[in-house]
C-alpha cells in the first residue's frame, strides 16, 4: 500500500471497471449465458481502500485479497463507511497456517484450499457468530510445479474432508491454469460437473473460479462463474 504514485484517479478507475463488466456481458451473450450468471471478483490486493470504496459506491461486490495484513487493514476500514456493509471479502492468496485464524474470521470466502489441515484450521478457527465460511479448493489442473493447488487425484479426499467440517461451505473449485490454450478450463468444467453429479449433497456446489484479465472471455465460454480481475480495473501495480 505504499505505491500512491501508481494509482489511477477515480474517473479512470470507474471507467475501467465499467468496461470490464461490459466485456464480462459480451462474453457471456456470446455463450449464450445470462450476465448475472457470472460474478466479477475486483482484485484490489496493493490498493488503498478508497479505490474499493469508490468501486463499491458503483455497485461492486465482490472484492479479492492475497497479503493478509494489508487486507485486514482494508477491510477494517471499510467497516466504519456504509460503502463497507455490502462487500464480500475473499482470500486468494497462499495459506499459510499461522494465518489461518485472521482469514477465518476476516473473510467470507477462501479460494485457496489445497490441504486438510488448512481446511480443519479454517473450520476449527471460524467465530460462532459468523455464517460458515465459503470455500474453493484451488485445483493444479496442469500439475506445475511452480503453482500450489491440490492435484485432480487428490479432490476425493480433500472433499470428503471438507464435507465433515460445519463451520465450512465447500462451494467449488478455483484454478490458474498454464498461459498456452483452454484445455485445462474445459477439463476443470467437466470434473466440476462430475464432483456434482457424484455428491449431490453438496448442495452449494455452485462456484467455478477461472479466468483472469488475458483469458476472461475464454473461461466465461468454458463455463466459469467468477473471473478475477485486477490490472485491469485498478491499474499497474508496484
Amino acid at each position: 500500500m505504499q505505491e500512491t504514485n501508481r494509482n489511477i484517479d477515480e474517473m479512470t478507475l470507474i471507467d475501467n471497471w465499467q468496461q470490464v463488466s461490459q466485456q464480462i456481458n459480451q462474453a457471456c451473450d456470446h455463450a449464450e449465458r445470462k450476465a448475472d450468471s457470472v460474478i466479477l471478483l475486483a482484485v484490489s490486493k496493493t490498493k488503498p481502500a478508497a479505490m474499493v470504496t469508490t468501486l463499491a459506491q458503483q455497485g461492486q461486490r465482490h472484492f479479492g485479497e492475497n497479503y493478509l495484513q494489508e487486507a485486514i487493514e482494508k477491510i477494517e476500514t471499510l467497516k466504519s463507511q456504509s460503502e463497507g456493509e455490502g462487500i464480500v471479502w475473499h482470500y486468494i492468496g497462499r495459506i499459510q497456517r499461522n494465518k489461518t485464524r485472521d482469514i477465518a474470521e476476516y473473510f467470507d470466502w477462501v479460494q485457496t484450499v489445497e490441504r486438510d489441515i488448512i481446511a480443519k484450521r479454517l473450520n476449527d478457527q471460524r467465530p460462532d457468530e459468523l455464517p460458515p465460511l465459503n470455500i474453493l479448493i484451488q485445483l493444479n489442473i496442469d500439475n506445475e510445479d511452480s503453482k500450489s493447488g491440490c492435484l485432480p487425484a487428490q479432490l476425493p479426499a480433500l472433499i470428503t474432508a471438507i464435507k465433515g467440517y460445519e463451520r465450512l461451505q465447500l462451494r467449488g473449485l478455483m484454478i490458474i491454469p498454464a498461459k498456452a490454450g483452454t484445455d485445462a478450463l474445459a477439463c476443470t468444467k467437466q470434473l466440476f460437473e462430475e464432483i456434482k453429479a457424484n455428491h449431490p449433497e453438496l448442495s452449494h456446489w455452485d462456484t467455478l473460479s477461472m479466468g483472469m484479465s488475458g483469458d476472461m472471455a475464454e473461461a466465461i465460454e468454458n463455463g466459469s462463474t467468477m473471473v478475477r480481475v485486477g490490472t485491469a480495473i485498478f491499474g499497474q501495480r508496484a
